[in-house]
């Protein structure tokens, strides 16, 4: 029997245990802060403006830079062939301010010579296929239009 009462004691010391924790409960809710306004209703996005786009005048700028070596405001008949003269100078391997045609045709007379497999001087069919010119497709051009 004293098993008995002490379940009971048990029981009802519990039950007042969960009682008081819901009474704390209810009286510590913390007061709800009104919800903030709502912000005002977004417009529509306008249109984006157009990007802006390179004049020829600042292409011409740019190239006129590039040439203006010296940065002296003016291109000299130096800085304007100097692209030329740097080509020239990569043909003329002997250095003697002539360009010859074994120079200038360097690059055929290798191609020929990578494909004359057999080094008789003379190409084959076979061979002269090895020389021709792959080209590579064109890149397609990107429309960047955008359509409404």
């Amino acid at each position: 029997m004293t098993m008995v009462w002490r379940w009971a004691v048990g029981g009802i010391a519990v039950t007042l245990l969960v009682a008081a924790a819901v009474v704390v409960s209810v009286d510590d809710e913390p007061e709800t802060a009104p919800l903030p306004e709502p912000p005002p209703p977004v417009a529509a996005p306008a249109a984006l403006p157009e990007p802006p786009q390179a004049s020829e005048a600042t292409r011409e700028e740019k190239r006129f830079r590039r040439y203006d070596r010296d940065r002296n405001a003016s291109v000299s008949r130096e800085e304007y062939l100097r692209s030329r003269r740097q080509s020239f100078d990569r043909f003329d391997t002997d250095g003697n301010g002539v360009l010859s045609f074994a120079e200038y045709a360097v690059k055929q007379n290798a191609r020929f010579d990578d494909a004359d497999a057999d080094r008789s001087g003379e190409l084959t069919a076979a061979e002269f296929e090895k020389t021709r010119t792959v080209r590579t497709a064109a890149k397609p051009k990107v429309d960047c239009s955008c359509a409404d």
